[in-house]
């Protein structure tokens, strides 16, 4: 992690610090770098001697349009979750929830300069995330960690939840915009990537599947997630057991196959999500079946027999509307992925794209091992 010494951005972080009632001598800031969205700073709060830290973060309000509406979202998301570890006994609860801090007037969120949008939450001890899958127990964790968290919120009034980004799985309308950005060519890069966009073309019946029938009512909306990534879960650093999953910016109406296929894309995948040696991306069905072993057993006994069957199809589906998203972007000159350099949106979009193809081939296999824990 960067240290943090630009006065501007140290004298942000205090003012939101003093917002949320929490007074302090001084202060340590680390940059964290992981995650292409928001700006995430670990904060080393100093007072009296006792140094206790907090993850304070920047919300990207070009993303998110709506911060108070996300806010809102995540109190009421993790106030829900609150209430049932309590009901079900659970220990050491402020290890399995963030916990957000408020103002005086109850508000999770600060206004900072420039219109910036300021949250805090109680960094959890001991704790740790993982950017690569070092061994399938993990995977079972991290699949039972989503697939609880899915199952604790099943009895969550929808209605109370705000689409902070509407349509964000639409797949069909991820395409249509994705050949909007096509068309326009804003940044003259659409020449330099016509196998890509041939892919895409191909593959638009396969994109709106899952949307088509849950639009004729064959499959439901849940609460999701939205962003099911392994590295939104903070293992225990010293067991590995799942304690609870983290960065709730998209917690909206959605469907299970998509919070079940996006972690698969990220978790099971041999090689990073912008690995440019294009030979080393597969999709590793041992991973995927401990994933599915967990988030299945966790959760399935609530699903819907035609919901199990679109689990396997969520995966690539996912998979390819990430890629026309990273693909979009780059088209657009970058404005929505923060990259660390040039082309790797492009790097990005290229390894999900081939990704797809090695869920295509296995995909018989697949299908045969969601069938196997339903």
């Amino acid at each position: 992690m960067q240290t943090i010494t630009e006065k501007e951005t140290l004298d942000e972080i205090r003012h939101t610090l003093k917002c949320f009632g929490l007074p302090h001598e001084e202060i340590s800031v680390e940059l964290i770098e992981n995650g292409h969205i928001n700006s995430t700073y670990k904060v080393h709060i100093i007072r009296n001697g006792i140094e206790k830290p907090y993850i304070v973060q920047a919300v990207n309000t070009y993303v998110f349009k709506n911060p108070v509406d996300m806010m809102d979202n995540i109190g009421k998301v993790t106030a829900h979750i609150k209430k049932k570890l309590i009901e079900r006994g659970e220990q050491n609860i402020e290890r399995k929830v963030l916990h957000f801090c408020s103002t005086n007037e109850g508000f999770y969120y600060v206004h900072g300069s420039q219109n910036r949008f300021w949250r805090a939450y109680a960094f959890v001890e001991n704790s740790k995330t993982y950017d690569k899958v070092e061994n399938p127990q993990l995977l079972f964790n991290a699949g039972r960690a989503f697939g609880e968290f899915q199952m604790m919120l099943s009895d969550f009034p929808m209605n109370q939840l705000r689409d902070t980004i509407p349509d964000f799985h639409n797949t069909k309308k991820r395409m249509a915009a994705f050949f909007d950005s096509v068309y326009n060519d804003f940044c003259g890069r659409v020449k330099d990537i016509q196998p890509e966009i041939q892919f895409f073309k191909d593959r638009i019946d396969v994109a709106e599947k899952l949307i088509n029938l849950q639009e004729k009512g064959v499959i439901p909306l849940r609460v999701t997630h939205n962003d099911t990534k392994y590295n939104n879960i903070l293992m225990d650093s010293e067991t590995n057991e799942a304690l609870c999953v983290i960065d709730l910016d998209t917690v909206m109406p959605g469907l299970a196959a998509y919070d079940f296929g996006d972690a698969i894309r990220f978790a099971a995948s041999t090689a990073a999500e912008d690995e440019t040696d294009l030979s080393k991306v597969s999709i590793n069905l041992e991973y995927f079946e401990a994933f599915t072993k967990g988030f299945i057993g966790a959760c399935g006994r609530f699903f819907t027999p035609a919901e199990i069957d679109t689990m396997a199809w969520g995966a690539r589906i996912i998979t390819m509307e990430l890629a026309s998203r990273f693909l979009s972007d780059y088209i657009n000159g970058d404005k929505y992925f923060r990259i660390h350099r040039p082309g790797q949106n492009l790097d990005r979009a290229r390894c999900q794209i081939q990704l797809v193809f090695d869920m295509e081939q296995k995909f018989d296999k697949m299908c045969a091992i969601v069938d196997k824990y339903r």
